[in-house]
């Protein structure tokens, strides 16, 4: 397989994958390839700091801009020969992030690609989609095709992708905070979004980026945080705001919550993580009191690979990720 992951995370990536009996072969900016065969590589596991992953990937070479395009373009008209296309399909093409121009290197060669698929294909060529507006997570490969760079003559082309769910999202000018990025790209790896007429507690909120994000919905937030809101939180009519201790919130002891279970918890504190998870998120599942949640974990000083496989273990039905907004943390969520 060739993992793609954050630029920097990829030996925390290497030690994710090493219980899974998977072994980092080559490696650059933000991507590793493993170093085992392909029958072990059939079985992709869950993984946090993984972004995605092509399957099976072919290597393909070439000089130029053309040759390249012409080389992937006759890889994909073999493979896709017996192929029916009714419906869109995924179609990318990316490249690893520690070579100046490799980007716009790869934007060419799609180009290139491109027209080469419309005069051969041109119906098929006109499904072609980005992965994440077809479905931004996937526990099952999406089929396409999946093109990446990882040097100026070199692609890794593959026809299958799982997708993590991870994905750069459009900031808003009323969002108070950047932290308000992270929640609108964990609702694609949650598979929903809060929706009107539906509570949501934000333990933490201040300043209230995650509260305005499910209040934009038309959700009614009850923000927690002894700190001030601002921007498009402050004086929101769909967010109470409690100035009170997150830790020593109860739901079922509050009018702002009608002392019902909540539809959903958010939680992004800068505290200890293990404090988090053992004081706010597992009472939180255990208790019931909240029908699905998002919740950010610091790691900082602590080692993520040992708090990962801590936070699997006490929650096994959490989805985590590191997710492309994250910096030291990622993110858990789940539906119960």
């Amino acid at each position: 397989m060739i993992l793609r992951c954050q630029p920097g995370y990829e030996l925390l990536l290497e030690r994710e994958l090493r219980p899974h009996g998977l072994a980092m072969g080559a490696n650059g900016g933000g991507w590793l390839a493993t170093a085992n065969t392909q029958e072990t590589e059939n079985a992709c596991p869950d993984l946090c700091f993984a972004h995605s992953a092509l399957l099976a990937p072919r290597e393909i070479t070439g000089e130029s801009v053309n040759a390249l395009a012409a080389r992937i373009a006759e890889y994909f008209l073999e493979s896709a020969r017996t192929e029916r296309f009714d419906a869109q399909w995924p179609l990318a093409f990316d490249c690893a992030a520690n070579l100046d121009g490799l980007g716009r290197r790869a934007d060419a060669v799609e180009k290139a690609f491109n027209e080469l698929l419309r005069k051969r294909m041109s119906r098929v060529a006109k499904l072609a989609a980005l992965p994440s507006r077809l479905s931004p997570f996937s526990p099952s490969p999406l089929r396409g095709l999946f093109v990446y760079f990882t040097d100026f003559q070199r692609a890794h082309v593959a026809r299958e992708s799982i997708s993590y769910g991870q994905r750069r999202m459009a900031d808003d000018p009323l969002a108070p905070s950047r932290s308000y990025l992270k929640v609108e790209e964990a609702y694609g790896v949650i598979g929903r979004e809060p929706a009107p007429g539906e509570t949501v507690v934000d333990l933490g909120a201040a300043p209230g980026g995650w509260s305005y994000s499910a209040a934009k919905r038309g959700a009614r937030v009850v923000a927690v945080d002894n700190g001030p809101l601002k921007a498009g939180a402050l004086n929101n009519p769909l967010i109470t705001h409690l100035q009170q201790d997150a830790f020593h919130f109860d739901p079922t002891q509050s009018d702002a919550t009608s002392n019902a279970p909540a539809d959903w918890l958010f939680c992004d504190l800068v505290e200890d993580p293990r404090h988090v998870l053992e004081n706010i998120l597992l009472p939180w599942v255990e208790r019931r009191w909240c029908k699905h949640y998002i919740v950010n974990l610091k790691f900082g000083r602590t080692d993520p690979v040992a708090l990962l496989s801590e936070a699997r273990a006490r929650i096994p039905a959490a989805r985590i990720r590191h997710l492309y907004h994250d910096r030291e943390e990622f993110t858990l969520v789940a539906s119960l």
